[in-house]
């Protein structure tokens, strides 16, 4: 419990930087010690924070592997807020120095893309090499797909009205 409350303060205050105070006349400055002028106790003190950063750093990554393992893509989200929230993921997971593979990740996102994009996934998946597919490309297919499809449709509603106006008169 001790060492959980000794975390917490690194997360809260930062990590621990050992200084020196320099008097210049009336004014007293603190300022960082240079490696040279370190001693054993700051020494220990900077080893003992990097243990704790590298469990935060640890805690981090597996709270991030869990989310991208349980991410799936919400009905009635759109392409562009589902990458958003994906590739926030997967930044952070490259920032802690955990990296996905593209096509880890293209498969990922054909996996839990929503059923109303089906047809689309399986065309996608027998026409592409998904191995060699790269995410910025499969993202503008899907985007592109929606566009044409919502086009359609607009072209289609567009039409009934005009042919019930002609009826209609």
């Amino acid at each position: 419990m001790v060492e959980d409350s000794e975390l917490w303060d690194i997360v809260i205050d930062s990590p621990f930087i050992p200084t020196i105070e320099l008097e210049e006349g009336d004014v007293t400055k603190v300022m960082p010690k240079t490696w040279q002028q370190y001693n054993e106790a700051d020494r220990k003190k900077i080893e003992k924070n990097y243990k704790r950063t590298e469990q935060v750093k640890e805690s981090k990554v597996g709270m991030l592997t869990t989310q991208y393992e349980n991410f799936v893509m919400k009905e009635g989200e759109t392409i562009h807020e589902m990458y958003t929230k994906f590739s926030s993921i997967i930044n952070e997971l490259r920032c802690l120095g955990e990296s996905i593979s593209q096509s880890k990740q293209v498969r990922k996102i054909l996996r839990v893309i929503s059923k109303s994009w089906e047809r689309k996934v399986d065309v996608i998946t027998e026409a592409k090499d998904l191995k060699t597919l790269i995410m910025d490309v499969l993202i503008g297919n899907l985007q592109t797909y929606k566009l044409n499809k919502h086009h359609d449709s607009y072209k289609r509603d567009n039409n009934k009205v005009f042919s019930i106006e002609i009826c209609s008169k």
